[in-house]
């Protein structure tokens, strides 16, 4: 029997990043032989064990063979026949084709290591047409390293898309590589690769009908709708924003892209068409409540806060009231971070302040001021309580707005 260290861990390892988590491949054992040795069998669609002291996995040596679409349709082969080059054979990539043995000699069957050094990512075989969740990871490593990828490996991801191999990815493994991508440090990469390899547009086609849709260059010297969501994107990892608020800036602009030509480069009420696209979308993608609820809340307001010095109290209070600033003022500020991202990605302004913001976030103190308890004992009809309770707040607002704008 002989371990080997695989995959991530190695390939980190020899970046001189930090390793989170380690794989093995156990080459040369049967599932009973692990179990022996005290291994715990965890793998329903192929033998993983866990270590008895560590509870770290170790798989198995196996082999695939494609049966039906979609990442699910593999038929697996395990043995102890199986060699390690085989099964670093079924992998993606050649920078995960690397594995380290129990010596701590690098076994390196197709040339990963030089991949490494190059930036290069380069499928391992033929095979990579197999499983559609690939192009969305290419598109991430892409994200994550800054690493470009190889011709014949981008023709391959092009041909997945064509041939709609990549239109069998499940919703869940659409949104983990999305999420995963969204949260690296130069996010706008993953979407640009997925656009070059076509898949863009089969996977987000709201998002890629960005690209081409022009502006107006008083407001945005960046002209082009999608290049100005992938600088508002950079800018919201460089600030190290949540993923809530990434997804929430990636989606702000869809309604752009189904602007009438004749009004071009205006883009008259785009707030209500991106929220009327982003609901079915997030449906579509499965996507978690608190990025949804806030990508909605952003798509339909975010043009509010850059006329921020513009508006009457009135309506300033109805944007606090509208966005749900009272009851969820932590959301409230997520939506401003969003917004600061939408100012700040555009050609020029990168370092400007979005002083719009801190406005807001002070009249939003002081709206929440107000004792609303206060309020309501003075009402002798529990019916007026409501239009009071708003009263005192807009005379709160014009007040402190009179004073401090």
């Amino acid at each position: 029997m002989k371990i080997c260290t695989v995959g991530g861990a190695v390939r980190d390892e020899l970046l001189g990043l930090p390793v989170a988590d380690r794989d093995y491949v156990v080459v040369g054992a049967t599932p009973e032989e692990m179990v022996a040795q005290g291994y715990k069998p965890v793998g329903k669609d192929f033998p993983v064990f866990l270590h008895p002291k560590t509870h770290e996995e170790y798989a198995l040596a196996r082999t695939e063979r494609k049966t039906a679409r979609g990442y699910k349709g593999f038929q697996v082969f395990a043995s102890p026949e199986v060699t390690l080059e085989e099964d670093l054979a079924r992998r993606d990539l050649t920078i995960n084709a690397i594995a380290k043995d129990e010596a701590g000699l690098i076994v390196d069957p197709y040339n990963g290591v030089a991949d490494l050094k190059a930036g290069i990512l380069r499928h391992v075989s033929p095979a990579f047409v197999e499983d559609p969740v690939r192009v969305l990871r290419v598109a991430r490593f892409a994200a994550r390293f800054g690493f470009s990828i190889a011709p014949e490996t981008l023709a391959l991801m092009r041909e997945m898309a064509a041939n709609g191999e990549v239109d069998a990815l499940v919703p869940e493994r659409v949104w983990q590589e999305l999420s995963r991508g969204l949260m690296e440090k130069v996010p706008s990469r993953m979407f640009h690769a997925l656009r070059e390899s076509g898949a863009l547009v089969r996977i987000l086609p709201e998002l890629d009908a960005l690209f081409g849709v022009p502006q107006t260059a008083e407001y945005h010297p960046e002209i082009d709708t999608g290049v100005h969501v992938m600088m508002a994107l950079d800018y919201a990892a460089a600030q190290n924003y949540s993923l809530p608020v990434r997804f929430a800036v990636l989606t702000h602009d869809l309604g752009k892209g189904t602007t009438a030509h004749e009004m071009l480069p205006r883009h008259i009420d785009h707030e209500s068409r991106s929220f009327a696209l982003l609901k079915p979308l997030c449906q579509r993608l499965r996507v978690p409540n608190d990025c949804r609820e806030l990508a909605l809340v952003v798509a339909r307001f975010h043009g509010k806060p850059l006329r921020a010095f513009d508006l009457r109290p009135k309506t300033m209070l109805d944007l606090l009231l509208e966005t749900d600033a009272i009851r969820q003022p932590q959301r409230f500020e997520e939506f401003l971070l969003a917004c600061t991202a939408d100012f700040c990605g555009r050609l020029g302004y990168r370092d400007a302040a979005f002083i719009q913001a801190d406005l807001l976030r002070r009249a939003h103190q002081a709206v929440q001021a107000v004792d609303v308890g206060a309020v309501a004992k003075q009402c002798s009809d529990p019916a007026t309580i409501r239009d009071r309770v708003y009263q005192a707040r807009l005379e709160t607002l014009e007040a402190w707005l009179v004073a401090n704008r």
